[in-house]
């Protein structure tokens, strides 16, 4: 796809210049999510293991009082999974699967902040010389000398589990 024809998704940025994200870490890279998706930023809870699930999305939580799935994103993007910390976090979003409103929540290394990003400093992931697929990711943002990369969770959850379950090398 030539790089004129790849855009920014306009239903991250609509008619704004800006948008309001939480920022937080994977395996030492910057991501964001629209903080309008965020329900809440938990400390780690006690999981339980759904035997025979895809490892992407292997465990639930109990989040007040409903049992939720808790994905682990770094397998999608093909990272290795890592044992949590004391800044280990997870944020519970509201995603649209299947046009229902499904609360689900995800595994962080470490949360940091609700900012704003601007449409001006946003670029359309590279189609070569990503070790992602770039479906996977809406946009790039520059701040400051480092990118953050805001992630298609629509497609992550979509197809990023089923890929990685079919690999076995990728589990």
């Amino acid at each position: 796809m030539s790089e004129a024809a790849r855009k920014i998704p306009e239903h991250l940025w609509g008619a704004s210049e800006e948008l309001e994200v939480l920022t937080f870490d994977i395996a030492g890279e910057m991501f964001a999510l629209e903080a309008v998706m965020v329900q809440e930023i938990l400390d780690l809870l006690p999981e339980t293991s759904v035997p025979g699930a895809k490892p992407f999305v292997g465990s639930v939580i109990n989040f007040r009082g409903k049992v939720i799935p808790l994905a682990d994103i770094r397998l999608a993007f093909g990272m290795e999974a890592t044992k949590p910390t004391i800044d280990s976090r997870i944020i519970v979003i509201e995603l649209d699967v299947d046009g229902e409103p499904t609360l689900t929540g995800i595994r962080t290394d470490k949360v940091h902040e609700v900012t704003s990003l601007l449409k001006a400093a946003s670029e359309p992931p590279p189609s070569i010389g990503m070790r992602w697929r770039s479906d996977f990711i809406d946009c790039l943002v520059r701040r400051g000398g480092e990118f953050i990369i805001l992630p298609n969770l629509q497609t992550i959850f979509s197809v990023g589990h089923e890929r990685h379950a079919a690999d076995p090398s990728k589990n």
